[in-house]
């Protein structure tokens, strides 16, 4: 093989070739790529145009001279290009993305959160996949599915469940509504550290409202509000908010002051300063906490981590189930913090604490349980 050859035969592969040859170079030498190479490099990547070791150069490339605006724009729109998305037969719909490599440290609420927001009025949806890194945490997949809920819809029939006045809410897989991109798992667990893909493919919005949708997300690290916000638009999401959540959920600490960004209609993104006791929550622990039956590893000078994911998926569900019929407890108050940060957002209460009093009195009802069944 010569040089000309190594290059590929298509046009999109020499277009790989050359995006390589610029991105990796060094610390000091690596240039920058426009959206659209970066649109058209990830689309390669995802219909198998790209050969696997391109595909992880080109991924772990972006990641180590640190992705731009429009490396992730481009990114981003290369999965909106290709994922299928379909629209809910209600008017607006609130899109739930917690972090797809799951918790690891505590004991999700969050699954529990569609749900709720469902029982008091708001169609809403959440998505993930199995099992991805870097965490391979905890997922609304092994939650739900511990909880006795199909968690294999298409997007189509997903949508559907959002305009049924007994249920509205679903979970969807991105082994459903994103092949191409669920193909990708194994190579990124081969390429170990975080890529490009980890911070875009929740905006991947495989369920849209006939009039509006709106992005819940979380994060951990300062620098990413504004990115998510970004991207948000990008992605044609109407409002967003986005939670210094717990593990970069989209939960607050429970105990500690919190933050988190939002904008309507399509705006400037504006912080606000919250706190627990503004809702009258008091916790000892930050989140749920993982119970002494649940694996975990020895306490020591590092963070307790969970070691069954199934073991705690079932805690999780149970805990979530049980909150949606009333009992109180960590995971009650989980939702009530979150619920209550969504629907101030969408303007249904003047303040986070009249917020929190609608969703207290949905969960006291226990008729959000009967969504799940």
């Amino acid at each position: 093989m010569n040089a000309a050859e190594s290059a590929g035969t298509t046009e999109l592969q020499q277009m790989m070739f050359s995006i390589i040859q610029r991105i990796a170079t060094g610390p000091d030498l690596s240039k920058d790529i426009s959206q659209e190479e970066a649109r058209l490099g990830m689309q390669g990547v995802l219909n198998g145009e790209i050969d696997p070791v391109r595909a992880g150069i080109f991924l772990i490339a972006l990641r180590m001279k640190r992705e731009t605006r429009d490396e992730n724009r481009g990114v981003l729109q290369a999965i909106l290009d290709t994922r299928k998305v379909a629209t809910a037969p209600v008017n607006e719909v609130v899109d739930i993305a917690d972090p797809y490599d799951g918790y690891n440290r505590t004991i999700p609420a969050s699954p529990f959160l569609a749900p709720l927001l469902a029982e008091c009025g708001i169609p809403a949806f959440s998505h993930g996949l199995n099992a991805v890194g870097p965490k391979y945490g905890v997922t609304h997949r092994h939650v739900l599915a511990a909880a006795g809920i199909d968690v294999d819809l298409d997007s189509n029939t997903a949508a559907a469940r959002l305009g049924d006045p007994a249920i509205g809410w679903a979970y969807v897989d991105q082994a459903n509504y994103a092949p191409g991109l669920h193909d990708l798992i194994e190579l990124r667990q081969r390429m170990i550290k975080r890529s490009v893909i980890t911070t875009v493919e929740v905006l991947a919005s495989p369920i849209v409202g006939r009039q509006k949708t709106h992005f819940v997300t979380g994060y951990v690290h300062k620098p990413y509000p504004p990115v998510y916000a970004d991207l948000a638009r990008v992605a044609g999401f109407d409002s967003a908010i986005i939670v210094r959540g717990v593990e970069g959920g989209v939960i607050p600490s429970l105990r500690q002051s919190g933050k988190y960004f939002a904008y309507t209609d399509g705006g400037d993104e504006v912080g606000y300063d919250i706190e627990p006791s503004m809702l009258n929550i008091e916790q000892e622990n930050r989140a749920v906490p993982i119970p002494s039956d649940v694996p975990q590893t020895e306490k020591g000078e590092g963070a307790i981590a969970l070691t069954d994911v199934d073991a705690a998926a079932k805690k999780a569900a149970d805990y979530g189930v049980a909150a949606l019929q009333g009992e109180k407890g960590p995971t009650y108050d989980s939702l009530v913090y979150s619920g209550a940060v969504v629907l101030q957002h969408l303007g249904k209460a003047d303040s986070l604490a009249n917020a929190g009093e609608l969703v207290r009195a949905a969960l006291d009802s226990g008729k959000a349980a009967a969504r799940i069944k």
